[in-house]
């Protein structure tokens, strides 16, 4: 950790450079715009001294380095937690309930590993103010609780997943506008925010996703998930304009797949191999491609967001292509006990139409998705994260490992 009267040195002699700065603003060029397009995040504004101001908050980011980390019992979130404690930040993890056991036994273990690092609190998503105790004292919040259910599990698409997305954003981000503190906001959205189907990346430029692009075709009665992460997301980038205090990156991931560190975890994702490693797809597997990517490159996608300095706008955080889903099926049937229970075909499209509604699934959603690849950008997060991806192969051997032991 930096010595903190070194810090002061820094911070006094960068205010006198900005206030410099500002008495030539008029030779300044006008601050970059968003790389991408779109009413609610773009606009056309004067120069201000928002660039300077956030490159002030940048460096309180980098010297005090305590993180909220929201939905800390997630999927997702509790590898984000253990990388930031694994790289020194001292972390605030939220949860629903301290009471739950089998949810915060996991930030327990990690923090009998990590002593005097990690606290817990009781925050919910639906209480407007819950977050405001645990952000106190953080310089970077990550947003990283929303719900993602299995269609099945869906009874109400609004109740479930829409208003706890949307909602929950808007509360985190009303507590990170009342805290003088917080300079960063990390937000877990989703490629679901720049797509709804398969077959409408085939309209984009070389039938390619790309950041630039959003989910223009899901509501709530269709690809309700989708329909949440877009809604949550553009919020996000709506309450980041109008100040200049705080600044705003967000992380798309696709599929997450990998070893999880909690037997009680939900997650829909996770949902999807289990079923495919319990042997209900034994008559074939269904004809759908995903954009995969290791739970553990998310979290470090989460940390580089969070202390890289130029990180700005979107990053999608996926492999570089769909990977049908039979052949995650093949890969996992060289680590299975029980390979028989894996198929290494396809089941029929007409015996899948049939099965679908059994699960929830329109004939509408089979049409534009059975049977469609597609290519992914993965560039950006590359390029200006320094992000590197381990080999599938590699994440669903481990996947398989987590998943044997917890069964």
């Amino acid at each position: 950790m930096p010595d903190r009267r070194d810090d002061s040195i820094i911070r006094n002699l960068f205010q006198v450079q900005i206030r410099r700065e500002a008495i030539t603003s008029r030779s300044l060029p006008p601050p970059p715009r968003h790389c991408f397009s779109d009413p609610a995040i773009n606009s056309s504004k004067h120069f201000s001294l928002r660039p300077f101001e956030l490159a002030i908050g940048q460096l309180a980011v980098m010297a005090d380095r305590t993180a909220l980390v929201t939905g800390a019992s997630g999927y997702i979130a509790l590898h984000v937690v253990k990388s930031l404690l694994d790289a020194g930040w001292t972390v605030h993890a939220t949860v629903r309930s301290l009471q739950n056991e089998e949810k915060i036994g996991p930030l327990r273990t990690l923090s009998e590993h990590h002593p005097s690092k990690l606290r817990l609190f009781e925050a919910d998503l639906l209480i407007e103010g819950s977050f405001l105790e645990p952000m106190q004292g953080c310089s970077v919040v990550l947003h990283v609780a929303s719900p993602f259910l299995v269609p099945e599990k869906v009874k109400n698409a609004e109740h479930d997943l829409v208003r706890p997305a949307v909602d929950g954003t808007r509360n985190v981000l009303d507590c990170v506008n009342k805290t003088e503190g917080v300079k960063r906001v990390v937000l877990t959205s989703s490629v679901a925010a720049m797509y709804g189907d398969n077959v409408e990346v085939l309209q984009m430029e070389n039938q390619t996703l790309h950041e630039r692009y959003w989910n223009v075709t899901s509501t709530a009665h269709h690809n309700a998930y989708q329909y949440s992460k877009t809604l949550a997301e553009k919020q996000a980038w709506k309450m980041v304009e109008g100040q200049s205090r705080w600044e705003l990156v967000v992380l798309c991931p696709g599929l997450v797949l990998g070893p999880s560190l909690s037997p009680a975890s939900d997650s829909g994702s996770l949902a999807i191999i289990d079923q495919l490693l319990s042997g209900i797809m034994l008559v074939g597997v269904p004809d759908l491609a995903f954009a995969l990517v290791d739970v553990r490159d998310v979290a470090t996608a989460h940390l580089k967001a969070a202390e890289t300095p130029q990180a700005k706008g979107r990053y999608i955080i996926s492999e570089n292509r769909t990977t049908p889903l039979v052949e995650i099926s093949k890969c996992l049937k060289q680590f299975h006990d029980k390979p028989a229970l894996l198929p290494s075909w396809n089941m029929p499209h007409l015996l899948f139409r049939l099965l679908g509604p059994l699960m929830g699934l329109s004939q509408k959603w089979l049409s534009a998705n059975l049977g469609i690849r597609f290519a992914v950008d993965n560039r950006r997060a590359m390029e200006e994260l320094g992000l590197t991806y381990r080999p599938a192969e590699e994440t669903l051997r481990e996947h398989y490992q987590a998943w044997k032991a917890q069964h």
